[in-house]
């Protein structure tokens, strides 16, 4: 029973199956009388048909002069916004060799689900090589993968030649970027910079303790993941790393416009990942956050690892309530500085971390970065054309997304609501398209569905 709801579920979204999952059908579809939000300046375009065809945006007019082609799918637009689809760019799929292919689509589903086209995978095994071509191949439902390395850290590359041999291996393997961890010693990173210049292959994720985050900056790191390495490199002179309250207290504001200034000087990327470093460095209730209703979505061992997680916080008695407080108002510094100085921004969660769960955990760190001082459409910006400039600058592949425009190809999410007004408007996702293939939002709520059961069940 449910593997023919399955197989009845991708057919209405557009998939067909002739025994084995096979290529996606793209049709030809018409959005009629949507507003469009371009994402090119900030600006809407109403009353407007899109016309996408094989998988790309052919015809972009005013709905009055711009008819809909005959051999069309018409997608009526009256009274929702039209946008790029939205990056997690700080993403997990299932970790290992060969992890269940249940849980590796339903956890590229639930980014779907989130209005997410783009991921960007941060911890690779051989196994995602191959997911990243079936999903360009439209032979499984989900967003666009860019495949992150294995880590190098401090067990891979603990020496230069460890570090050569292993970004050799990536490179050759086929891997998009490298992926960093702590533990990287200073002289095995300037061996790695080294030969991935060489190679032709980019860098980003932590910043390890021996190199610091002003010579990952100089050496090219291409985007530093968490903030990592902003409170050693900002704390009033002569502190000593004590008390955590007082610590987190502690910022010299002339070092963080200095740091952010030179992050925007060198162009590198941030992904700030803040819901979950506050949950990571937080004094929480976890029944309070397990209530909430994404939660359905992931396995109960799954929730009872998030519980015990906050509550060996709640016992460790250097995290309280006030230091809580002061680490999340420290972050939003953070964030505040570097989006005041122009350091780039790229949206991101570290899904599915702590309390975080594919596609929805995006929804919880949007207002975060509009608290920290981005207005919607520059959160939004960090989700959509920033992210193809990332990828056509630091991946060197095709940029042909994250905005509306004919000749991209067409990731799309359709809403209900206006985002450029109320970012939570993101949330009233009516459909989504990756690369001209359309799931409608009664499809999306019937996958939903589906996956609560099974982990209703104990899946």
């Amino acid at each position: 029973m449910v593997i023919a709801l399955k197989l009845l579920l991708l057919l209405l979204a557009g998939f067909t199956l002739p025994g084995e999952l096979t290529a996606q059908n793209q049709d030809t579809y018409a959005f009629t009388n949507v507003t469009v939000i371009p994402m090119d300046t900030e600006r809407t375009l109403p009353g407007h048909t899109v016309v996408v065809r094989d998988g790309v945006i052919t015809q972009i007019g005013p709905t009055a002069t711009t008819p809909a082609p005959d051999d069309v799918t018409v997608i009526p637009g009256d009274g929702r916004y039209l946008l790029p689809g939205l990056a997690e760019m700080h993403a997990h799929v299932p970790p290992g060799q060969d992890p269940p292919r249940e849980d590796i689509e339903e956890t590229l589903f639930l980014y779907l689900a989130g209005g997410i086209t783009t991921i960007r995978g941060m911890l690779g095994a051989p196994y995602q090589l191959e997911l990243r071509e079936e999903l360009r191949r439209g032979e499984v439902p989900g967003p666009h993968f860019y495949v992150g390395a294995p880590s190098l850290n401090a067990n891979t590359a603990p020496t230069p030649e460890a570090a050569d041999s292993l970004v050799r291996a990536h490179a050759e393997a086929g891997y998009d970027f490298l992926k960093i961890h702590p533990g990287v010693p200073l002289d095995a990173w300037d061996r790695m910079v080294e030969v991935a210049r060489e190679v032709g292959i980019t860098f980003g994720g932590h910043v390890p303790a021996d190199v610091g985050i002003h010579h990952a900056i100089e050496t090219g790191m291409a985007t530093i993941d968490h903030l990592d390495g902003f409170v050693q490199a900002t704390r009033i002179e002569g502190l000593a790393f004590g008390e955590r309250t007082a610590m987190y207290r502690a910022t010299d504001p002339d070092k963080l416009d200095a740091l952010t200034r030179k992050i925007a000087d060198h162009g590198t990327w941030l992904v700030p990942t803040q819901y979950l470093w506050n949950h990571l460095n937080g004094y929480v209730d976890p029944d309070s956050i397990l209530a909430k209703p994404e939660f359905r979505y992931i396995s109960p061992q799954q929730r009872e690892n998030y519980r015990a997680r906050a509550e060996r916080n709640r016992q460790n008695p250097e995290i309280t309530p006030e230091s809580h407080e002061a680490h999340a108002e420290m972050r939003q510094e953070f964030l505040a500085a570097a989006h005041r100085n122009g350091a780039p921004i790229l949206m991101g969660t570290d899904s599915p971390q702590l309390f975080n769960v594919p596609g929805f955990a995006l929804h919880r760190e949007l207002p975060l970065m509009v608290d920290a001082g981005m207005s919607p459409y520059e959160v939004l910006v960090s989700g959509t054309r920033e992210v193809a400039r990332y990828v056509e600058e630091s991946l060197g592949q095709p940029g042909n997304f994250g905005t509306v425009t004919v000749g991209n190809r067409a990731d799309l999410i359709l809403l209900g609501g206006d985002p450029l007004a109320d970012i939570d408007a993101l949330r009233r996702l009516e459909g989504v398209m990756v690369e001209g293939r359309w799931i409608d939002g009664q499809t999306i709520s019937n996958r939903l569905e589906e996956i609560a059961a099974r982990h209703a069940q104990g899946g």
